[in-house]
């Protein structure tokens, strides 16, 4: 573990105890005090699982302290902006020119500093730039898409762990959302993102990321039924990725076994709490080791004026890249 040049030499960043059972993390606390060091994912990973993460991209990592923190206390980075269909218009102004310069900095930042890569995201209805919106034509829209997705995939295969190949498609009652690519396409659209994902590279894991699943039963129901309803088609889906923007005390459990039904891999991709305290991200922590098919958290930023919920104080550190402590 580095030392941020902020912190006195004598200051660990980041300290966690492990208590009772091998199986649990017993308390997380950033400790003012010299102590052999280890980070919150090598702990987690030690409990069986894969990795403890954060979101980034070049803005952030170009700072000393923010790639400090993420070379210390993260296993993974995803891609904040970079890579995700609401920065279409950077990654794809017009059409088939594309502009890696903002995701090859992360992609390559994290192949020299050993991080896993969790890519963000292909099929999403936010912000698309107009010359797609405005695809009515099945035929057309379907090949914009499968060539965004071959040229994203093709240019990182090899170099991803895993990929949000379809984000926020689950209507808070359950259905499909009504977006662009389900009125042009219809729900055959997510059996189309995944087949061609893994047609360009077979090794990476492919999530279906949503929202609010820890506390909308209806949405649990209705993503389990769709990654039923994709993998007949074969196995395409990896994994469920659960948001999970949370309030403080709010629990994420019962939702994660319920998740665990669809017979695929569960992640906590976005993880944030609201004026949390150390004991709800203990809690997060807790859940996920105790499903079995929880294998990875995220973090979804480093500190918390970098949070696009900034004001409520959401992340593990604070303005200063000081880690939060509790006694």
């Amino acid at each position: 573990m580095v030392r941020l040049p902020s912190v006195p030499p004598k200051f660990w960043l980041l300290a966690l105890t492990i208590v009772g059972l091998a199986t649990t993390v017993g308390v997380i606390i950033w400790r003012f005090r010299p102590a052999q060091p280890t980070s919150v994912d090598r702990v987690f990973q030690s409990n069986g699982k894969v990795f403890f993460g954060t979101a980034s991209d070049q803005e952030r990592l170009i700072v000393p302290q923010d790639a400090a923190i993420t070379t210390s206390d993260f296993g993974a980075v995803t891609p904040e902006n970079s890579m995700k269909a609401s920065a279409w218009e950077v990654i794809e102004p017009v059409r088939n020119a594309f502009d890696f310069t903002a995701s090859d900095y992360l992609v390559n930042w994290a192949g020299e500093h050993g991080k896993k890569i969790r890519g963000h995201t292909f099929v999403w209805d936010e912000s698309l730039p107009s010359w797609v919106s405005s695809i009515m034509d099945p035929p057309t829209l379907t090949a914009v898409l499968q060539n965004h997705i071959r040229q994203i995939m093709t240019r990182y295969k090899g170099k991803l762990y895993s990929m949000d190949v379809v984000n926020e498609h689950i209507a808070d009652d359950g259905s499909i959302k009504s977006t662009h690519w389900t009125r042009v396409l219809g729900n055959n659209v997510f059996t189309l993102a995944f087949q061609t994902a893994r047609e360009v590279d077979p090794t990476v894991k492919l999530y279906i990321n949503e929202n609010s699943l820890e506390t909308n039963g209806a949405k649990v129901r209705g993503i389990i039924q769709l990654v039923k309803s994709i993998n007949k088609n074969g196995e395409l889906v990896d994994g469920i990725g659960s948001q999970t923007h949370l309030w403080a005390t709010q629990l994420v459990q019962p939702a994660l076994a319920a998740l665990s039904s669809a017979g695929v891999d569960l992640a906590i991709t976005e993880l944030d709490i609201v004026y949390a305290a150390a004991s709800d991200y203990l809690t997060v922590v807790n859940a996920c080791i105790a499903v079995p098919r929880c294998v990875s958290i995220t973090v979804w930023g480093v500190r918390d004026p970098d949070s696009w919920r900034a004001s409520k104080d959401p992340l593990l550190f604070d303005k200063n890249w000081q880690p939060k402590y509790a006694l």
